[in-house]
């Protein structure tokens, strides 16, 4: 098998990546995102960096994986969190240890960044395989639960 290649995302990766957040919202969530939202989107992130950053993973010159990475000031720790969102692995490379790469890259960079006080990510409740690969990695149930008030989307 072809190795892998992790890195930061460029402004050519905004097709695929917006291609990609959409199957993932429709795979995981049942929801249609609007591709031209999904390309502001993408692009706006990867124009600023203060924003976030997305990570791709590439075998053999194609985007096999991508997540992001955005950032939580924490008061009480005097540090960052970054949070992983938009996890996307396409169908035929799952399982073959992209999300693994792709998360222990973030992990490197956070341990580089000299501030990031932890990494965190949400899950949906239902999805217990991306659940024991999170664990099998080394991160642990948190003792929050998530609410929002969905601007876009309505009261959830």
């Amino acid at each position: 098998m072809t190795a892998l290649v992790i890195r930061r995302a460029a402004p050519a990766d905004v097709e695929i990546i917006a291609a990609n957040n959409r199957a993932m919202a429709l795979e995981t969530e049942g929801k249609v995102l609007d591709t031209a939202t999904t390309l502001r989107g993408a692009a706006a992130l990867i124009a600023d960096a203060t924003k976030g950053f997305y990570l791709v993973a590439e075998r053999a010159s194609e985007v096999a994986g991508q997540l992001m990475v955005t950032y939580e000031w924490s008061d009480w720790r005097n540090g960052t969190f970054w949070w992983i969102q938009s996890v996307y692995v396409s169908p035929a490379a799952r399982r073959s240890g992209v999300f693994r790469a792709l998360y222990r890259r973030v992990h490197e960079m956070a341990a580089d960044a000299g501030d990031v006080c932890g990494i965190r990510l949400y899950v949906e409740t239902a999805n217990a395989r991306a659940q024991s690969t999170y664990v099998a990695l080394g991160m642990k149930r948190s003792h929050y639960e998530l609410y929002e008030l969905d601007l876009d989307f309505g009261s959830s």
